[in-house]
């Protein structure tokens, strides 16, 4: 057994599981950081269709991993025993993921049931607007975007792009400011002179 696990062909199945293991041990042991990413749910895409609002992005990534490790590995072993050895991973990888995603919908979609919907960190990036954020990457100028923390009702953090709001205005690394409205991906603030430098 142990001859099959370590086999080139089965470690991504492997190291998937191992991973998923360690997150566990990571969230567990309180390590872990809560930050999510900056995902619209109400927006349709894959993991919107993955339940991602349901459950928290971290665990959506547990579910994956625990199914595309599982699936690769029983069907590794099935291939194992009708052709005497296991599938190049060229070809079990591909056909892992194509299988691990409708069984993550389905595994996810259980699991909601047992987490209840104010654990959830996923947000309307509209739901920004209005928030204190931080540039922390960067000057913000007109035109040119610097990475910024804000934080949702929750207190998760979530990295966004900014640029200033007021014509001819530049938005120093480290301070603070107050985003105003956005535009598709990118966002607008004002400088918070009330605050100044702060930690969001």
């Amino acid at each position: 057994m142990i001859a099959f696990l370590l086999a080139p062909q089965n470690v991504p199945f492997v190291a998937a599981l191992v991973l998923m293991l360690l997150i566990g041990l990571v969230e567990l042991s309180g390590f872990g950081g809560a930050a999510d990413f900056d995902i619209d749910p109400d927006t349709p895409s894959l993991l919107a269709w993955l339940n991602l609002g349901r459950l928290p992005m971290l665990m959506l990534l547990v579910v994956f991993l625990f199914a595309f490790g599982t699936v690769g590995l029983i069907a590794q072993r099935i291939v194992a025993a009708l052709f005497g050895g296991p599938a190049p991973a060229l070809l079990a990888v591909p056909a892992a993921v194509a299988a691990a995603f409708p069984l993550t919908r389905i595994f996810s979609r259980l699991f909601a049931r047992f987490v209840p919907t104010d654990e959830t960190t996923a947000v309307s990036r509209d739901s920004l607007i209005g928030r204190v954020a931080v540039i922390v990457t960067g000057e913000a100028k007109p035109g040119s975007a610097a990475q910024a923390r804000a934080r949702d009702a929750h207190g998760q953090p979530h990295y966004v792009m900014v640029e200033p709001d007021e014509p001819e205005e530049i938005l120093a690394e480290g301070e603070t400011v107050i985003i105003v409205r956005r535009a598709g991906a990118k966002f607008f603030a004002v400088r918070d002179a009330a605050l100044g430098q702060g930690n969001v």
